[in-house]
């Protein structure tokens, strides 16, 4: 089974993508904040990240990249799932590892059909 990290410290959030991946046959496990998806990244070698942007200490592109330029994470894809929807913001995010980039509120067809991409790509 396919395991997806989501990092967001919105539980709202938590929720609705959980159960949106949840149906689609995918492995759900959170962390609140950048530090813990850094972490949890480490220790579970999800297959996939969905990381927020807007989060309290460490912020979504922060941890990012230091999941991208770590040997131990770096293959890992992470989707930033964020509200910032400036092209600047996607373009940071790109540069700080992220694979792609989805604006709040997430479409599911979107963004599994990015999930499933990244997986097989």
């Amino acid at each position: 089974m396919t395991n997806i990290l989501i990092v967001d410290d919105s539980p709202t959030e938590i929720h609705v993508l959980t159960s949106m991946l949840e149906k689609h046959g995918f492995s759900v496990a959170t962390a609140n904040n950048g530090e813990e998806g850094v972490d949890k990244a480490k220790s579970d070698k999800p297959d996939l990240i969905l990381m927020d942007v807007v989060m309290p200490g460490m912020n979504g592109f922060q941890a990012a990249r230091q999941i991208a330029n770590d040997p131990e994470t770096n293959n890992i894809p992470i989707i930033i799932v964020s509200t910032k929807d400036q092209e600047t913001d996607k373009m940071w995010g790109l540069r700080q590892g992220a694979k792609d980039y989805v604006t709040k509120p997430a479409q599911e067809k979107e963004l599994i059909s990015k999930i499933n991409s990244l997986l097989h790509a």
